[in-house]
């Protein structure tokens, strides 16, 4: 068998990359729905309701779980991947996105001088998940493993 054929017979990373796929489609969704118009770049930005930072790692790990079994080495890193995933997406992405929205609004209200020079960039506020986020991610991702290994 070649690569391409390979790759597109592998159940575990087919599930994983669908997992990402919905929660990225639920942000385009929930953006539309809460702010009337369509924002396409929710579909590959990161942040937002649901996670799918934990979404892609729950449904390969729930994958991996349905293949090898929830005993196996491969579920454990699987696993410990998962938990260090979410937790960074909920702790110092989180952190880094307040800490941006705090510097962007003092860039905004800076009075530029002759010694100090500051960019008019601004930097991305929106980078990691509230709690309810990360878990929801979650969620989309075993219901996603779920739906495969129960349907396909």
């Amino acid at each position: 068998m070649n690569f391409f054929t390979e790759l597109l017979e592998n159940k575990i990373l087919l599930t994983a990359i669908l997992g990402w796929f919905i929660a990225q489609t639920m942000k385009v969704i929930l953006v539309l729905i809460q702010n009337k118009r369509l924002d396409w770049s929710r579909f590959v930005g990161s942040g937002g309701m649901p996670s799918s930072h934990s979404s892609f790692v729950i449904s390969l790990t729930s994958a991996v779980g349905y293949t090898e079994g929830v005993s196996s080495a491969l579920f454990a890193v699987c696993a410990v991947l998962s938990f260090v995933v979410m937790y960074d997406a909920s702790g110092v992405r989180r952190a880094t996105g307040i800490q941006a929205k705090v510097i962007n609004k003092l860039v905004d209200s800076y009075e530029e001088s002759e010694d100090v020079e500051i960019s008019n960039e601004k930097l991305k506020e929106l980078i990691g998940h509230s709690p309810l986020e990360v878990l929801a991610g979650a969620i989309v991702g075993l219901l996603t493993a779920i739906l495969v290994y129960k349907c396909f």
